[in-house]
């Protein structure tokens, strides 16, 4: 398994403008909530205060990776995911039509805003190379973060 600095470095390699890097901030989190949303109709076993969705066993899997990854950026980055997962399970129970349209609406506007970002930086997404990628928008978005804080530069990719 690759290192969180190796999976960093090749994200970073498709998002060197700031202002492709900005669209993410916004992209990536509707993009997540979509999924989750999409995921979260499929519904294992519901308890109002603990639904098991198949966005919930996606969330949990994607955690364990990120922990192995980093446990400290990811301990850091899934309260945002949590709270993602959240809003979309509470969406996943509105009417099937107005659910479906939030889907729609937070997929596609996430992915317009990020293509957009690629366009002006005249890159395509890295998950264009490897659909894996899309894993590591979030910790990327995260490491961006710590890095404009002064912190964790020993993940900061060599320039």
């Amino acid at each position: 398994m690759t290192t969180l600095r190796q999976q960093l470095d090749s994200y970073a390699a498709y998002h060197r403008d700031p202002r492709n890097k900005a669209t993410h901030f916004f992209g990536v989190p509707l993009v997540t909530f979509s999924l989750f949303l999409a995921l979260s109709w499929f519904r294992l076993w519901y308890a109002p205060d603990l639904p098991i969705t198949a966005a919930s066993l996606f969330y949990l899997a994607v955690s364990l990776y990120y922990l192995r990854l980093d446990w400290s950026m990811a301990l850091l980055q899934l309260p945002f995911t949590l709270a993602l997962l959240v809003a979309a399970d509470r969406v996943a129970l509105w009417p099937m039509g107005v659910s479906v349209s939030v889907f729609l609406a937070a997929f596609v506007g996430g992915w317009i805003i990020q293509l957009l970002g690629h366009a002006i930086e005249g890159k395509r997404p890295a998950l264009a190379d490897n659909l894996l990628q899309i894993f590591n928008a979030p910790l990327f978005l995260t490491a961006e973060v710590l890095f404009a804080l002064g912190r964790r530069r020993d993940l900061m990719a060599a320039e």
